[in-house]
């Protein structure tokens, strides 16, 4: 007779490290995963909609007189003391030269040091925060602020305001970012603006991935990887930047006039 009592799990299954108790625990109800297990009541499923619906126009109406920009990745788990925290705050700070606002995931870590170079360089600092259990809040570097329940209206407003895109050393986060600005450049859906990884000992072992495993599977071709940019240099990046901003993008330093603010928007 079979017994009623459930199997032992694999030992192989990842056990939640010490530091992190609530590691590998099924989350708390809430909304969001509400959203994500199937079809709901109709009801609910049109109030949600306002609501991601509200998301977007409240990032809109945010974002839309911040000026051109450039989005810098990376993660929240780099201190203050770390090397790739200074390589961060020199290239916002080299973006913000050539006349760009830098926006980031609007956290702590990395995206803390990107706006922090853009402050030290008189620049425009705007950030696009997510609501999280732990780990994700604003830094105090920033001029203009903005917070998203969803991630994929936060993905959204990352790609729509900037010229550029530059990927620090980060986690699944900066992963999953950089790799839907490379899909919609591949398909076209957006221009082809530069994409930059910062950290060539970092991002090494991925550009060896995409292309000994992806390129000759025939999977990307290999102008999907050209498109790649992997440097050290926050000068590069300024560089390249620069390069896509005046020559192929046509902005021209001082000539463009922002959006005027309109009274009956209540702007």
């Amino acid at each position: 007779m079979a017994s009623s009592e459930p199997p032992e799990p694999p030992s192989s299954l990842p056990v939640p490290p010490a530091d992190k108790p609530e590691w590998g625990k099924s989350p708390p109800a809430n909304d969001e995963r509400r959203f994500l297990e199937g079809p709901q009541d109709r009801g609910s499923e049109f109030l949600r909609t306002l609501r991601i619906a509200w998301e977007f126009i409240r990032g809109f109406r945010s974002l839309h007189f911040v000026g051109p920009c450039v989005t810098i990745f990376g993660s929240a788990r780099f201190g203050a003391d770390h090397p790739y925290y200074e390589l961060a705050r020199a290239t916002g700070a080299a973006v913000a030269r050539e006349g760009f606002t830098v926006m980031t995931g609007g956290g702590p870590g990395l995206m803390e040091a990107a706006n922090r170079g853009a402050r030290d360089a008189d620049g425009g600092s705007v950030g696009c925060n997510i609501k999280l259990p732990h780990e994700q809040h604003p830094n105090p570097y920033l001029d203009t602020f903005v917070e998203f329940h969803y991630f994929f209206v936060r993905k959204v407003m990352l790609a729509k305001y900037s010229y550029a895109f530059v990927a620090m050393p980060g986690g699944f986060g900066t992963l999953d970012e950089l790799f839907e600005v490379a899909t919609l450049i591949q398909t076209r859906k957006i221009r082809g603006y530069p994409c930059i990884l910062m950290g060539v000992d970092y991002w090494r072992p991925l550009i060896d991935f995409l292309r000994d495993r992806l390129v000759q599977s025939g999977t990307i071709d290999p102008e999907d990887l050209a498109r790649l940019v992997v440097t050290d240099s926050p000068e590069e990046v300024a560089a390249l930047v620069r390069e896509a901003g005046v020559r192929s993008f046509g902005l021209r330093y001082g000539r463009k006039q922002p959006p005027r603010r309109r009274r009956f928007f209540f702007e």
